[in-house]
């Protein structure tokens, strides 16, 4: 094949796949700023996924400019799609991403999306977006793809090469191309998708089905803690059972398990189709803030800490351990809530990125190496940092039997106040 591929957004999903890529073809990363493609070209990675060696090991061109590739013959989207804050879907980075490539795009071009968006966007959202600009016509002039990305940030061990990836084309023609490029970066094989809706779909219910099974543990949690047994103890002993999977309760954030589910309801909702054990899913997970919140709270009190009077610590802001990804991050949520309820509530998380941190949420976290000096009435371990482990939460606090919420199972069990 003689193929140039231009990844539309270089973060979690498209570096990876250009660093992978690069290995076989020539490719291009548009990004959304000057600033972003500089940093990428001067071996700088936001991610923290590539060493600077890793992303010059082969020629990338990163750019913020789509004219620098109009020489591509094959596109791939791999913007953000979140929510709005009704819960309906953002697809304006898709829109942008779209509109970008039809300006450039040329007969016999592919543009493939990866993008996780609602059952049907592909062709009837982007399609006439891309002809609308071009003024080329679809599966004659021009063809398109979607591939659902399943990057895991920050696990080293389920690496782009070592998951099945799903591939469908718009033409039988265009899913044999598309096989040929990806399979020679996935080495864990290829699942070729009947139909691009179908891929669609498949993306959205991974992770509904992980929202829906976490919500379950998440409903259970408060029952288990009320009648005296520890949640993870029934989950270790149910999982004794060959056909139980052990999910566990949680936060639930992120840019996939926390969102995915609104845009399936988005598809019910155009279809008339009720999806009620979707939307109470959500509920449930998104219902853990208020409930740490108010766990937390009554637990000051039960160790006669007045709350207008207490001091608290977070460790933690990030969607999951060992990644600075922030998006959607419902540490946040208890945050904003406890600080309006306390005297005084700090942040500490060494692996997000403080000034991304304060320009997303308003906060301004403290370094790891400020803790030395500080004490605090209650500690909140929202994320479960490698980090975190070095330090002795215990000397944090100003009594011996201060309050700690351990959301994550960090410490052991008879060190915590709270678990879930």
């Amino acid at each position: 094949m003689s193929k140039t591929i231009c990844i539309i957004g270089g973060g979690y999903v498209g570096l990876p796949l250009a660093v992978a890529f690069a290995e076989y073809f020539p490719v291009i990363v548009l990004t959304k700023t000057k600033t972003h493609a500089q940093e990428l070209s001067n071996g700088m990675d936001r991610t923290q996924a590539f060493s600077a060696e890793e992303l010059r090991r082969n020629p990338i061109i990163f750019t913020s400019d789509i004219s620098d590739a109009s020489e591509a013959n094959v596109y791939i989207v791999t913007v953000p799609t979140p929510i709005y804050d009704d819960y309906t879907p953002d697809l304006s980075p898709v829109e942008d991403a779209t509109k970008s490539v039809a300006s450039v795009l040329k007969k016999d071009d592919i543009v493939i999306y990866e993008s996780t968006v609602f059952i049907g966007c592909t062709e009837d959202f982007c399609v006439p977006l891309l002809e609308k600009g071009s003024g080329l016509s679809f599966n004659k002039d021009f063809f398109c793809g979607f591939s659902p990305e399943r990057i895991n940030p920050s696990d080293t061990e389920r690496t782009i090469h070592t998951v099945v990836k799903i591939v469908a084309g718009s033409t039988p023609h265009v899913t044999e191309q598309m096989k040929e490029m990806y399979g020679k970066i996935i080495h864990a094989g290829l699942h070729i998708a009947p139909s691009i809706k179908v891929a669609e779909a498949s993306k959205l219910i991974e992770n509904i089905q992980r929202d829906v099974n976490i919500a379950l543990m998440n409903e259970l949690s408060p029952l288990f803690k009320s009648v005296g047994i520890n949640t993870n103890d029934v989950i270790d002993a149910a999982s004794t059972k060959w056909n139980f999977q052990p999910y566990r309760p949680g936060l639930v954030g992120g840019h996939c398990i926390g969102v995915d589910p609104y845009y399936m309801l988005y598809n019910g909702e155009k279809q008339n189709v009720p999806l009620p054990l979707i939307t109470l899913a959500r509920k449930t997970n998104n219902a853990m803030s208020n409930y740490v919140v108010d766990s937390t709270l009554a637990l000051l009190q039960q160790h006669g800490i007045e709350p207008s009077r207490a001091t608290i610590l977070m460790l933690g802001i990030t969607f999951k351990e060992n990644c600075p990804d922030i998006r959607n991050s419902q540490s946040a949520r208890i945050f904003y809530d406890l600080k309006a309820a306390v005297k005084t509530m700090e942040l500490c998380d060494p692996i997000a990125d403080p000034q991304e941190v304060n320009r997303v949420y308003g906060m301004q976290p403290i370094p790891m190496a400020h803790l030395k000096s500080k004490r605090y009435d209650a500690v909140i371990i929202t994320v479960a940092h490698s980090l975190y482990k070095t330090l002795d939460i215990q000397k944090l606090l100003f009594k011996e039997d201060g309050v700690i919420i351990d959301l994550k199972g960090l410490l052991p069990l008879a060190k915590s106040s709270f678990t879930l």
